[in-house]
């Protein structure tokens, strides 16, 4: 899990680190009521930056980019599709975001978040894709239980230590 350094800038303009960015889209989506947690293992070996799951039970994964390299460089995304029925990219503030409404970037697909440390807000929303049944199921428990584990080493760390 990650741990925030004292503070994610370098200096007074430095663009928002991917901490802050998650942390004002975590407090937007739970405004949306849905809850969220970081760094989430996925089949196949990928790792969500956000999964959310909402009230009726639908995924959302959230991809964040602070740098363009790491935008334009990321040939992995399209594997979080199959353990989502919404996707988007989250972006700090000021953030030249052209690159994602390229066809490159599903942008009949995928949405957009502009986030800071405080909030964030939807751009472009995301199309629901409806997962499966049986792998709504399997990427729903998975969340469920890493999420579960999470709150356990919260208030004790020696009881997850071994596993």
């Amino acid at each position: 899990m990650l741990t925030p350094p004292d503070t994610c800038h370098q200096d007074a303009t430095a663009a928002l680190c991917a901490l802050d960015v998650a942390r004002g889209v975590t407090r937007m989506l739970l405004r949306h009521d849905l809850t969220a947690i970081a760094e989430v293992p996925l089949e196949g070996g990928r790792r969500a930056d956000l999964m959310a799951v909402d009230a009726r039970g639908q995924l959302v994964i959230v991809e964040i980019k602070v740098s363009r390299a790491d935008l334009l460089g990321d040939g992995k995304w399209q594997d979080y599709l199959a353990h989502c029925d919404r996707f988007y990219w989250a972006v700090p503030a000021g953030f030249d975001a052209t690159p994602i409404a390229g066809e490159a970037f599903l942008p009949d697909r995928t949405g957009l978040i502009v986030a800071d440390r405080y909030d964030a807000a939807i751009v472009r929303e995301a199309r629901t894709d409806p997962l499966p049944a049986a792998t709504r199921k399997r990427c729903t428990l998975a969340f469920a239980r890493r999420a579960a584990r999470r709150v356990i080493a919260a208030h004790d760390p020696d009881a997850v230590s071994g596993f």
